[in-house]
């Protein structure tokens, strides 16, 4: 899709992937950028930055009444960027596994769900649209020192997939982002190669506009792509190898994970 003069929704516009991809948008020529997050104070600087074109838009996605609301002021969206999101860092079987898998699965499934359902039905109507979630790398391989967090963007993938097919009979076209580590408050303190937040939008803008079905937007993501594209068992035998020996002791001895992607 054309980015230029669309009207686009971004959510977790507060956060480093998605300050950097209003910015990338607005570069493209876009009518309007809706930046949704769950203070409209925490995207002030993005709507006094914008020339106009952005407008802040409270936005609780495991809210139900809010996403409502942001449904019915931002209806005019061409695009929807599901962005939002959030990562506990934990193992499966940390003490706070449980807890952290919930407000996981609260915010990065059954919240990205209730925005895909709440926008999907005004774009089928008029017969075009775009949906694009942002998953993760390891929403596709789960790495276990992030246990908790990849179950819940797991689920993502397989929600991307399942829109896909119940949406393109429609004209909506559904678009899965899978990053890899990105240097965002998320993995501040962690020690890995990390990609910019500009870098990614950058590689999420060119995808969207060049209609691709899955987005890699960073050498991580695109070297662990290939490597499941090859031999999935064997990824998932190295990324077994990323867990604290301490974690593998059980519940009351596990720790927290090491990196957030």
């Amino acid at each position: 899709m054309e980015i230029q003069e669309k009207k686009i929704l971004v959510t977790g516009a507060n956060g480093g992937i998605g300050t950097a991809l209003v910015k990338a948008l607005l570069d493209k020529g876009a009518a309007k950028v809706y930046a949704a997050a769950r203070s409209t104070e925490a995207v002030a600087g993005r709507v006094s930055g914008g020339a106009g074109r952005v407008v802040a838009v409270r936005l609780d996605i495991t809210d139900e009444d809010s996403v409502a609301a942001a449904a019915e002021q931002c209806g005019d969206s061409d695009l929807v960027i599901n962005n939002a999101g959030v990562n506990r860092c934990v193992g499966l079987l940390a003490p706070d596994g449980m807890a952290a898998a919930r407000r996981e699965m609260a915010v990065n499934f059954f919240g990205t769900l209730a925005v895909c359902r709440a926008f999907a039905p005004m774009m089928a109507a008029r017969g075009s649209g775009v949906i694009a979630n942002v998953c993760s790398i390891i929403g596709m391989v789960n790495l276990p020192v992030n246990g908790t967090y990849c179950a819940s963007k797991a689920a993502v993938h397989s929600l991307i997939q399942g829109l896909r097919a119940e949406l393109a009979p429609k004209g909506v076209r559904v678009v899965g982002i899978y990053p890899g580590p990105v240097d965002t408050r998320m993995t501040a303190g962690q020690e890995m190669p990390k990609a910019t937040p500009e870098q990614v939008a950058a590689a999420i803008v060119a995808g969207l506009e060049g209609d691709a079905e899955e987005i890699f937007p960073d050498p991580m993501s695109q070297e662990v792509h290939q490597g499941l594209l090859k031999d999935p068992k064997q990824v998932e035998r190295e990324f077994a190898q990323m867990i604290p020996a301490a974690a593998t002791e059980g519940p009351a001895k596990s720790g927290g994970g090491s990196g957030k992607v």
